[in-house]
């Protein structure tokens, strides 16, 4: 065997050119924005945004070898600003910047702190460089703006059933030592609910199972059993990142302390970046228990200001402080849904008009015209709160807060019913 056969099988059948490439159909298809770029040999510096195994990196070097243009890749995890000048100035000296300008991959770019990223921002203006970076992390959040405006952001989906189908089936058809296994997959539900969507977990759980089967045959219970047995390589690669994400959030909502410090500690074992817990226990904090405790959003918060001080380990602490104080606070998700509500509204009803004694007027024309003649500013006018129309007429009445069965929110619809009577029926 040469040394090729060695590497994992996700790297041995990783596709060669754009056509062999399975889905993303929606960024990269013929009529889709980056295909059509990329059909037109101009690409601008992108984010490719989506979870582990969906594509971000071999489509960055595909499109490289697509437009036949010098490719550099970093990973954000063991480089540095160092590491980015030097590539820089290779770039400048090599004269390959113009119209057909190398580009610049940089994987799991929301680790690169903002020195880091502001080191990137010359380059990427002037065209020295196109910049390809992938995360797992919400750009808004991980990318510096000045960067973010200069880059443009697609979002990468996981994989359906029929696209996993067709790499599991390239996989076993392409790849030589599959091949003298001689593999039968009998069944395949259990290979692809342990990959989530992610062909890397896929083709890893495939390697591992074809690498333990006697007779080459694979079906649901061989998966699952060979899977259990070699728990421990499987884990190494931090491939159930999600799944245990998901675990810990809804341990959180079905308010189980036990379970949801016993899947933190799961994440901090397996050196998850803190601040990415921190943020999920954020949105946690309104989304499921909101106005129903409303000093859960204060504590999350001041949770995601001190990890961001302290880093590990420490950080375990106060992450554990926060997971248990939410774990037990009382739930209710009211401000999600009403938001939810509230935008199906606007996009079935369109942009309907401010009532007239609702809108500003900063000039004499308005005033005139009796932009805000008939508003009754509230503090002064209590006893005629409910007097008073906020909601465009067409929709008027229409209720969005439905407050939770929860001591504060009834203690809310108490005082919402005083104010509105019948009117939205609290």
């Amino acid at each position: 065997m040469n040394n090729a056969d060695h590497r994992p099988l996700a790297d041995r059948v990783r596709p060669l050119t754009l056509s062999e490439y399975v889905g993303q159909e929606h960024i990269i298809g013929e009529n889709a924005p980056l295909g059509k770029a990329i059909a037109n040999g101009i690409i601008p510096s992108i984010l490719l945004w989506g979870p582990p195994g969906v594509g971000k990196t071999t489509l960055a070097q595909l499109i490289s070898n697509h437009l036949d243009r010098p490719f550099y890749t970093l990973s954000a995890i063991n480089s540095g600003v160092k590491d980015i000048r030097e590539v820089i100035d290779k770039v400048k000296n090599q004269g390959l910047f113009g119209g057909a300008n190398a580009i610049l991959f940089i994987d799991e770019i929301h680790r690169f702190s903002k020195s880091q990223q502001d080191s990137l921002l010359a380059a990427v203006e002037k065209g020295i460089i196109t910049l390809i970076g992938a995360t797992t992390e919400n750009p808004s959040f991980e990318v510096i703006s000045a960067l973010l405006s200069r880059c443009q952001v697609y979002v990468l989906k996981h994989h359906t059933v029929a696209e996993l189908n067709t790499i599991l089936n390239r996989a076993i058809a392409k790849d030589t030592i599959l091949k003298e296994k001689n593999l039968t997959i009998k069944e395949n539900e259990a290979l692809f609910r342990m990959s989530g969507g992610d062909a890397r977990k896929l083709l890893n759980v495939l390697e591992i199972v074809a690498n333990n089967t006697e007779n080459g045959l694979v079906n649901d219970e061989i998966v699952l059993n060979t899977i259990q047995q070699n728990i421990a390589l499987y884990d190494k690669s931090g491939e159930q990142h999600y799944d245990i994400i998901s675990a810990f959030i809804k341990s959180l909502r079905g308010s189980d302390p036990n379970a949801a410090v016993y899947w933190l500690a799961r994440m901090v074992e397996g050196g998850e970046d803190p601040k990415f817990i921190a943020r999920r226990l954020l949105i946690f904090a309104s989304e499921d228990i909101g106005n129903t405790n409303p000093t859960a959003l204060v504590m999350a918060n001041n949770c995601f200001q001190a990890v961001g001080v302290i880093g590990w380990p420490e950080s375990r602490i106060i992450l554990s402080q926060c997971v248990l104080y939410l774990a037990s606070s009382a739930k209710s998700n009211s401000a999600y849904q009403a938001i939810n509500k509230a935008q199906k509204l606007v996009q079935s009803t369109g942009n309907l008009s401010v009532p007239i004694p609702l809108r500003n007027a900063p000039t004499t024309l308005m005033k005139e015209l009796g932009y805000g003649k008939e508003y009754l500013y509230s503090h002064d006018h209590k006893e005629k709160l409910g007097d008073q129309e906020f909601l465009p007429e067409e929709i008027k009445g229409t209720r969005l807060f439905e407050p939770a069965n929860t001591k504060r929110e009834l203690e809310l619809r108490g005082f919402l019913k005083s104010i509105w009577k019948e009117k939205y029926g609290y």
